[in-house]
């Protein structure tokens, strides 16, 4: 099984060419949380993913025959890059597999390190297997995503450096999909500091590991937008290190992880995708467990599709109630519209949207139904709002709020 000396030896090999990134604690994080939360800034990579340091390792450990032949992966994101960029650091021809849905900027940014990129199914098992394929046809050593102890070797060095930074951490929270850089981190940690706590972080729509280790048949899903733990079936490998190792295994909602991929985002300034916050909303999601205790997390990657994140920016504003859908009914007279937003405006909101609605509605029909999409400062201010156009002599509702959406902690 995977030891410390691997994930050492893994550490002289990785050094030279990826960043040993910033482990340090986010003191607004930790007056939230009631933890002392210390963060690994793994986003800041060159390929903004933990995944290329696996990669760098299982490539340096090539002989000539396979050096000369090439390797090929199959992944729809962070692996992709990693395999690619490190290849073309080594000189060695990369194919990567990707499905066909995998979005645009991915495909160019791995045609960019100098991969071939084949685009072959719609969904990843299909990828998969044309991969393994192209593998045998063209004798290409496969570079597996997980499972694979060079692979897991490489992640390792992840907990390597936590330790080394914080030696006396309390509980390490990680995010696992396949559960290769858990693997590796929790064979770090249970050499050097055998009483921390290992909680691994799965989503409640892929909880492929949770139902392997516990025996539990939780449903799986099609979709999150924690797409790098999306993982099916996880590792054989890694698996039987998690078995060993992992303390516990708690599942996050969608909701749980848009809220602390906001919060850093707004709070440390850092962009994290889906995956990378997932140990943050875990601990967003039960304080109490981790009241008091020093957590180090891993921000794993920051890969995230820009309109995903738009979207996850907004909901959040929603949640915090920073931006509110109001629906107010008046009279339909001349300058109705301009009395509701002078009522607005002096109330110190801004108004993002207007439909103005008269045919599909329940009010008389001499009457209109207007919807507003206000931006304010919280929810006290939405009160204040719907209390001044009601003195105002408008019938105001609010129309739209947190419970909307996914729920969040």
């Amino acid at each position: 099984m995977l030891s410390l000396q691997d994930i050492r030896l893994a550490a002289t090999r990785v050094g030279p060419h990826v960043l040993n990134t910033p482990c340090v604690e986010s003191r607004t994080l930790s007056q939230l949380t009631g933890a002392q939360i210390f963060l690994k800034f793994e986003n800041l990579q060159f390929t903004a993913s933990f995944k290329e340091r696996g990669a760098c390792n299982k490539l340096a450990q090539l002989d000539e025959a396979q050096r000369a032949r090439g390797v090929i992966a199959m992944s729809a994101g962070n692996h992709a890059q990693g395999v690619a960029y490190h290849a073309q650091r080594l000189g060695l021809r990369a194919v990567i597999v990707m499905p066909r849905f995998t979005p645009g900027v991915k495909v160019e940014r791995t045609r960019g390190f100098g991969a071939e990129v084949v685009l072959h199914g719609d969904t990843l098992e299909d990828a998969r297997r044309h991969a393994f394929e192209l593998a045998e046809a063209q004798q290409l050593t496969f570079i597996h995503p997980y499972d694979d102890e060079a692979i897991m070797a490489g992640q390792g060095t992840v907990g390597l450096e936590m330790l080394e930074a914080q030696p006396d951490l309390d509980a390490l929270v990680i995010s696992i999909g396949g559960g290769g850089l858990m693997a590796g981190i929790a064979t770090v940690a249970r050499a050097l500091r055998p009483g921390i706590e290992l909680i691994g972080v799965q989503t409640t729509r892929f909880p492929a590991m949770l139902n392997a280790l516990r025996g539990t048949h939780h449903p799986q899903g099609s979709s999150t937008i924690a797409e790098g733990i999306a993982v099916g079936s996880p590792g054989q490998l890694t698996q039987a290190v998690l078995a060993e190792r992992l303390d516990d295994l708690v599942l996050v909602d969608e909701g749980d992880i848009e809220q602390a991929i906001v919060m850093l985002l707004a709070i440390e300034k850092t962009l994290v995708e889906g995956a990378g916050a997932a140990g943050l909303a875990a601990v967003l999601k039960q304080p109490e467990r981790f009241a008091g205790r020093k957590v180090g997390l891993v921000l794993s990657g920051g890969n995230i599709d820009p309109l995903l994140l738009a979207a996850i920016i907004e909901r959040g504003l929603v949640r915090s109630g920073r931006l509110a859908r109001i629906r107010v009914g008046a009279r339909d007279v001349p300058g109705v519209l301009a009395h509701i937003t002078t009522v607005v405006a002096d109330a110190g909101a801004n108004i993002d949207e207007v439909h103005h609605q008269r045919a599909f509605t329940s009010l008389a029909a001499q009457n209109v139904e207007i919807e507003l999409v206000v931006q304010t400062r919280g929810p006290a201010h939405i009160q204040e709002l719907l209390s001044r156009l009601q003195a105002a002599g408008l019938q105001a509702d609010l129309l739209s709020h947190a419970s909307v959406l996914p729920r969040a902690g």
